[in-house]
């Protein structure tokens, strides 16, 4: 028994510290798309020139395989918790036993961490792969035109639609999964459980709305 609360333990540190990383690049990527909402003509030159930047640096490309990795060992580790707490106890990953009073996000990880896998599939095909083996043309520049791929992209509603579904998912998984990280790493001390709540409300609040809000001007306004 106290072996398996180890190895329990064990994976969700490294839970933790890949979804600490993983937001911490919700934070930079979120920081460089902010260029969409610029004036088109500069949006368009500024944009393709910090993709042609990013993907020609050799600091870049570590932190991308450090990116991939991550996102599979979340996963990865996700499901292996799962399955040893339903064998174990018969109970819901981070199911709390007093359901009148969890939240209903807490008791659903599994299926808002599936949306969002799906999405991120999805998002990881139609940009990153294109932009890497795709036939993009080159802008004015000379660099691959991510920016016209964007708006074709975001061109389509039900692209939208399912980008802002996706980012009210993404909202309440970082919800759960900040509170759950900031307890696995001791940090959700009673003298200031409330200021870390306030931060994971506001961190996660910020960065879905700022993603959200891309394709929703782009499609609209741009």
């Amino acid at each position: 028994m106290g072996q398996w609360k180890q190895q329990t333990l064990s994976r969700k540190n490294w839970m933790a510290f890949t979804g600490l990383f993983l937001c911490l690049y919700l934070v930079i990527h979120l920081l460089g798309n902010l260029q969409l909402f610029l004036p088109e003509e500069r949006a368009h030159r500024q944009f393709n020139l910090y993709s042609h930047i990013l993907s020609g640096n050799i600091i870049i490309k570590i932190i991308s395989y450090i990116l991939f990795a991550s996102i599979i060992g979340h996963v990865v580790y996700a499901i292996i918790i799962t399955l040893t707490n339903t064998r174990a106890r018969k109970v819901k990953y981070h199911y709390d036993r007093r359901g009148a009073v969890s939240k209903w996000y807490s008791r659903n990880m599994g299926l808002l961490g599936t949306v969002i896998f799906i999405f991120l599939v999805i998002h990881l095909r139609d940009f990153w792969y294109v932009y890497k083996f795709g036939n993009l043309p080159l802008d004015a520049q000379g660099h691959k035109d991510l920016y016209i791929l964007v708006i074709s992209v975001y061109s389509e509603l039900w692209y939208v639609l399912l980008y802002v579904v996706c980012m009210v998912a993404l909202c309440y998984h970082l919800l759960h999964g900040f509170f759950s990280a900031a307890r696995t790493l001791g940090l959700y001390h009673p003298r200031y459980a409330k200021g870390v709540r306030i931060f994971g409300w506001v961190f996660s609040i910020v960065i879905c709305t700022g993603f959200a809000a891309m394709p929703v001007y782009v499609h609209f306004l741009k």
